[in-house]
């Protein structure tokens, strides 16, 4: 199968696109989904090959010895980021909303203050306030269409009650590929404010082609407050197995988390281990190369078409298959272009207001799809814009 070839995900229990009526009001049964972040995609063969085995074999027990499995992981960040972990420093979390859930039990407390650097992904600000701990926003600037830092400002903000700084690298919304500058300015203000720093690097693979990323491992001096948070499960479009890796280097944070992991009785899923052993191969290094040349083309197709309605501005994106649009040149208020998107385009996108300050003006498309879809979402829009032309 190609990643043209479209797989009708509606009566699956697709959250994506079987739960957005009842979250936008858009049928699926003439609606587009463009909010929830997985694609629609089928991942590498191999992956979709492991998976049968387990089924042909006929029993789903409990998964034993994790030395290929961990060996798997420690490949893939070696050859696709040139950082060498231990597996030993490797804890496996039911996805990393989990993952960030974890780290927020296990380092601070609460009442505490958990900065981030927003408009940045939802969830966490939704496991920060449910686990009783203080969201701390420090506003990303929006300088000409591109998301930059603004630390004399966030240094003023912090009163000392802070505990963690959580980074996403690739940015989510925004696209940003961090820059080692900048991952050097994000490190000094955790060092300065005695911060753990918890940088999710979920969709470090999906970089658009000219882009790198750098992994926060890259920066010296932060090992004893870092940790890192990966998963396959972007990359390979392998959300539900619910597999994430919280890495830390340092001995005093891992045997801190591994206590909360242990105390809470947790381990992860087989399928999940399995998937990710497949996933992270020679085999699924080629298919991601084709899949991140594929999500440039699309993102140029929506880029052109909606940067083509006067007053709507998609931000250049430099990783992930996320599109992060502002309509603020459209003088609209959110409520009236959220309107025009949802009844009368009749796409599915995430509201920017829930990303955090910053956000207000915006809305997040997912343009991991079939080419054909991304084409007929941006004829729909372009339609139900039409008067501004």
């Amino acid at each position: 199968m190609t990643f043209d070839t479209s797989i009708d995900r509606r009566g699956t229990h697709s959250a994506k696109w079987d739960a957005m009526e009842k979250n936008y009001g858009v049928s699926p049964s003439d609606g587009i989904a463009m909010w929830v972040a997985d694609m629609d995609f089928q991942p590498p063969q191999g992956v979709l090959d492991i998976v049968q085995k387990q089924i042909d074999h006929g029993i789903v027990g409990y998964y034993g010895d994790e030395a290929s499995y961990r060996d798997a992981i420690c490949w893939w960040m070696r050859e696709r980021h040139s950082w060498d972990v231990d597996p030993a420093h490797i804890f496996t979390t039911h996805g990393l909303v989990h993952g960030t859930g974890m780290c927020v039990d296990a380092f601070t407390q609460p009442g505490e203050g958990v900065v981030l650097f927003t408009p940045v992904y939802h969830a966490f600000a939704r496991v920060i306030k449910s686990a009783g701990r203080e969201v701390v926003e420090c506003p990303l600037i929006n300088r000409d269409g591109r998301y930059e830092y603004d630390f004399d400002t966030y240094d003023a903000q912090m009163t000392g009650n802070e505990r963690m700084v959580i980074l996403c690298s690739p940015h989510n919304p925004g696209g940003r590929v961090w820059s080692k500058a900048e991952l050097q300015a994000v490190a000094a203000f955790a060092k300065r404010h005695n911060l753990i720093l918890v940088s999710d690097e979920i969709h470090h693979d999906l970089v658009m082609p000219g882009q790198t990323h750098i992994p926060m491992t890259a920066i010296d001096g932060i090992e004893d407050r870092l940790v890192m948070m990966t998963a396959p499960t972007k990359t390979f479009n392998i959300a539900g197995s619910h597999t994430g890796h919280v890495i830390i280097a340092d001995p005093e944070l891992r045997v801190m988390f591994g206590k909360r992991m242990a105390a809470l009785g947790l381990s992860p899923n087989s399928f999940g281990l399995f998937m990710t052993t497949a996933a992270y191969s020679p085999e699924g290094a080629e298919w991601v190369d084709s899949l991140c040349d594929y999500l440039d083309q699309n993102r140029r197709i929506l880029d052109d078409g909606l940067n083509a309605i006067p007053g709507v501005a998609s931000m250049q994106m430099e990783s992930t298959y996320l599109a992060w649009v502002n309509f603020a040149g459209t003088g609209m208020s959110s409520g009236e272009f959220i309107d025009r998107v949802q009844n009368r385009a009749k796409i599915a996108a995430n509201h920017g207001a829930t990303f955090g300050t910053g956000g207000e003006t915006f809305l997040r498309f997912n343009f991991g799809a079939p080419r054909a879809v991304i084409e007929e979402a941006v004829q729909r829009m372009q339609t139900a814009f039409s008067d501004l032309q």
